[in-house]
């Protein structure tokens, strides 16, 4: 009768434990888009937390497929010396829910891949060509700083930016260079810093960036012109 007991128990707390563990790490999916804002009237709602499916039954083996040039070197004669091929979800629907998206980065010389983020992907750069100075930034430490993680990258380095943290890639090579990048999500999103802080719809208020920046508002006013 007392083996019966302890083995009950014994169950019993195999049982909690396993419920408590579920409970600890459920959590809601991972937003797919900037916001979602809910609806009651199901009729009147144009977007899902990511895209709709087709029906399976319809699917061909072209839905995987993508045929997007991306050995077809782009233009970098634009002011960053750079550009940016991206295959998300907008672009190849096969994505959708795989959580994985690309993208190909051509680079002049000096030119460079300004400081952004992406919101909701964790990116790994895979150096085909060239030579780039790469980093990142971290959050705010517990002291206020923060640290600033940089390498450089030859042909075949490889170097990971983790999700959501301000990164760059710069060309200090004398030729063009390209790259590779692979993100953990359909639709990663791209946050550029210069960009959305000097030139958003509508301006932030000249007086905000003047004490963030702690400079003149002058300066500011002549950012936000050049945006």
């Amino acid at each position: 009768m007392m083996k019966g007991s302890v083995l009950m128990y014994q169950v019993a707390t195999v049982a909690l434990l396993a419920l408590a563990c579920s409970l600890a790490f459920a959590s809601d999916p991972s937003p797919l888009q900037d916001f979602c804002v809910a609806v009651d009237k199901y009729d009147s709602a144009v977007f899902v937390n990511g895209k709709f499916c087709k029906d399976p039954k319809d699917v061909k083996a072209e839905d995987f497929f993508f045929q997007g040039h991306l050995n077809v070197a782009r233009d970098t004669s634009g002011k960053q010396g750079s550009n940016v091929t991206a295959v998300t979800v907008e672009q190849f629907p096969g994505l959708n829910t795989l959580g994985i998206s690309l993208a190909r980065i051509d680079f002049a010389p000096y030119g460079q891949n300004p400081p952004h983020t992406h919101p909701r992907a964790t990116e790994v750069l895979f150096v085909l060509e060239g030579t780039l100075y790469v980093g990142f930034v971290t959050s705010n430490q517990a002291d206020g700083k923060n640290l600033l993680f940089t390498k450089v990258l030859n042909a075949g380095d490889v170097f990971v930016f983790p999700v959501g943290l301000v990164h760059f890639q710069l060309n200090i090579g004398k030729s063009n260079a390209i790259a590779f990048a692979g993100l953990s999500s359909q639709n990663p999103g791209v946050i550029t810093i210069a960009d959305a802080v000097f030139g958003s719809e509508p301006p932030i208020n000249p007086d905000v960036l003047t004490k963030a920046f702690q400079v003149d508002k002058n300066l500011v006013e002549y950012l936000q012109k050049l945006f």
